[in-house]
């Protein structure tokens, strides 16, 4: 069975009802994961419809094969960048689509799954690579780069206002061995960093090295200067951020382009039964716009 089910994905009724605005159109998620969103987007698709699953990760899309195998709909699942969106589409023969659906960030099962390398709840190498083809991982940032290299990205991407801390204390112990896994990581910053809120003193810079080694905020500044020709007149794109720097640029992009009309005044966040449910979703915040004609 695959495990992904048991994750619901976040703000699924908000996405559908931001996205689905005809049951017959070619939809896209950008972000498929295990196919959670997909297939609940599916669920309300008619005759004629086609959803699009892209996504970096090897293992996503064979994880969303399975979940979606049974869809009486045609669905196609592609391995690469969302950032390569125009291209993939046209590899496809398809010019444009009803809607887009980008969900950013790790997915669910990647944090559960230790090797990965993404959680400091989980003992692991210290990968967090979501393309295991691409050479730069979290291990040779940590391991590599100058203090002050390390300061920065923690700082500017984790917001982490520690981060001269935290680098200081990783550089000091590099120098006696390398830092390999999850817990080591997690461990020095534990040392310098106060515990505060109700978040684990590791959090954001786990967050910041995630970003970094997969060049995230890259990736939907590009996807998104692309969309606008690939959405047909009255389509939505929706946007699920978990990170400020994220949803400010999708904020910014909406807002300066005069294509788009915005059609969430603020972000729609998770209700607190869901954050209950799935703490997870807690940091969620969706954005939505319609193409304008």
């Amino acid at each position: 069975m695959n495990t992904y089910l048991f994750h619901q994905p976040v703000m699924e009724k908000e996405v559908l009802y931001y996205l689905l605005w005809r049951k017959d159109g070619v939809y896209v998620d950008a972000t498929v994961g295990g196919g959670g969103h997909a297939l609940s987007l599916l669920s309300q698709l008619e005759e004629g419809a086609v959803l699009i699953g892209i996504d970096r990760d090897e293992e996503a899309i064979k994880m969303a094969e399975k979940t979606l195998q049974h869809s009486p709909l045609p669905v196609y699942l592609v391995r690469g960048n969302f950032s390569q969106i125009d291209q993939i589409l046209l590899s496809l023969g398809t010019e444009q689509v009803s809607g887009i659906l980008f969900d950013l960030g790790v997915s669910s099962w990647q944090l559960d799954e230790a090797e990965r390398g993404f959680s400091f709840q989980k003992e692991g190498p210290l990968d967090m690579r979501m393309d295991l083809s691409q050479k730069q991982d979290a291990y040779q940032v940590v391991n590599k780069l100058s203090e002050k290299e390390l300061a920065d990205l923690i700082y500017y991407y984790g917001e982490e206002r520690f981060s001269r801390k935290i680098a200081q204390a990783i550089v000091r112990e590099r120098e006696r061995k390398p830092i390999a896994t999850t817990r080591e990581l997690a461990q020095i910053i534990e040392r310098v960093v106060p515990q505060r809120e109700k978040i684990h003193p590791a959090t954001r810079t786990f967050m910041a090295l995630r970003i970094f080694v997969n060049e995230e905020l890259k990736e939907i500044e590009e996807a998104l200067e692309k969309v606008s020709s690939m959405v047909e007149e009255g389509g939505r794109v929706v946007v699920i951020s978990y990170h400020s720097l994220e949803d400010r640029i999708v904020k910014s992009f909406f807002r300066h382009r005069e294509e788009w009309e915005i059609l969430t005044k603020k972000p729609v966040r998770p209700t607190p039964q869901e954050v209950k449910d799935n703490p997870r979703a807690r940091s969620g915040r969706l954005r939505a716009a319609k193409r304008r004609g």
